[in-house]
């Protein structure tokens, strides 16, 4: 106990007490806007999760703040294998949708399901920065490259076989390439990634596009698909509808005519932006994003202040996903981007969603306490 209290007392000492701050707050927020989208359901059982998995997610902030990140790093082989086996389990206990999608854990013994791509986008970061650190010197060697294309590969391979979640691989696809630049891999890799992806694209068109995932994208070039909009356009002409219908301040909580009829089924996950245009206006997206940005904001600024390269690294590819996730929501919601599943940080209801974004800030804030002088690198980009 004397330990444990010690602890306490050291992150609140050192820990990123301005990090925690705003995710809670955006949190809360998320709760009271899901409080008011399931108000239809009578039920309050994403209420209750949410909740929960924010206490869960403020222990897990604290416990590994003051776990060293150098020490979890060097077992990065070991990471990659948990990857790997997590994401195998959806093999065996894989709940599917009604798109075919298995993006989901229903394990013996828990009372909700878990998203194990979620976790995994975390250990995936801290395994990519550890390889390039290892090999900062030698970063756009042929054998470097190699290392660090494997595990993207390897993960986004993995989902798209096994999930067939294309918006959780578009994840790991963007942290690899954000991680990948910004740790100084040299701009000739990225052309030669460009040209390759091009002469790929046909064969991953045919084989690994499911047909409804097609026909999201094609039908915002291509308005003979569902012109009614009663199919594939249905979701998202909703969604447009719902936060045009707020205007500035918006209809008020629990009084969105769309939000409380359930216009959309995902309404508290996957359009729950969409939801905050309807009951509380422009303004409550403005403020929704204020507080997304100042998370994303906190991450890059600790990242920018330490001089240890693979902390960087760690800080700039979880502000990375957060920054996709956002961009990819918002853009569902408001019409320009196609229907991915992707949900909004800290916002949208999801368990295993907050605990993981909390662990995540928690390696943040543990980077924070233990500012790691590191002479080697004092760039993001290291000089050649």
């Amino acid at each position: 106990m004397r330990k444990v209290w010690n602890g306490i007392l050291e992150f609140w000492r050192r820990g990123d007490l301005v990090l925690l701050f705003l995710c809670v707050v955006t949190t809360l927020f998320g709760i009271v806007i899901i409080t008011s989208v399931t108000n239809y359901s009578g039920s309050s059982r994403n209420v209750i999760v949410q909740v929960v998995a924010l206490l869960l997610g403020v222990a897990l902030y604290v416990a590994v703040s003051l776990l060293d990140i150098e020490v979890l790093a060097e077992h990065r082989q070991l990471l990659l294998i948990f990857n790997v086996i997590f994401l195998s389990m959806i093999l065996i206990w894989g709940v599917e949708d009604n798109t075919g999608n298995r993006a989901w854990l229903d394990l013996p013994m828990m009372p909700v399901y878990i998203q194990p791509a979620e976790l995994c986008k975390v250990t995936f970061v801290i395994c990519l920065a550890k390889t390039m650190s290892i090999n900062r010197n030698r970063l756009s060697s042929v054998k470097s490259v190699g290392s660090i294309l494997f595990q993207a590969l390897l993960m986004i391979g993995l989902i798209m076989v096994l999930s067939k979640d294309a918006g959780s691989a578009i994840v790991f696809l963007f942290i690899f390439l954000v991680m990948a630049y910004v740790g100084g891999v040299r701009a000739w890799w990225f052309a030669v990634g460009i040209l390759l992806a091009a002469l790929a694209f046909p064969l991953l068109w045919k084989y690994f596009v499911q047909d409804y995932q097609k026909q999201r994208i094609l039908m915002f070039f291509d308005p003979s698909i569902d012109p009614n909009g009663t199919h594939i356009r249905w979701d998202t002409n909703r969604s447009v509808a719902m936060l045009s219908g707020g205007g500035i301040s918006g209809q008020g909580l629990f009084h969105g005519s769309m939000v409380q009829s359930h216009a959309i089924a995902a309404q508290h996950t996957d359009f729950i932006f969409s939801a905050i245009g309807e009951e509380l206006g422009i303004l409550g997206c403005l403020f929704t994003l204020l507080l997304l940005v100042a998370i994303v904001v906190r991450c890059v600024h600790v990242g920018l202040k330490t001089p240890n390269y693979m902390n960087r690294l760690i800080c700039i590819g979880i502000a990375s996903f957060l920054i996709f996730q956002i961009l990819i929501n918002v853009g569902m919601c408001i019409g320009v981007f196609p229907v991915v599943g992707l949900t909004l940080p800290f916002v949208s209801s999801g368990g295993s969603s907050i605990i993981t974004l909390y662990l995540a800030m928690g390696l943040v804030s543990g980077i924070h306490m233990r500012p790691d002088p590191d002479s080697k690198s004092p760039y993001i980009q290291p000089r050649y």
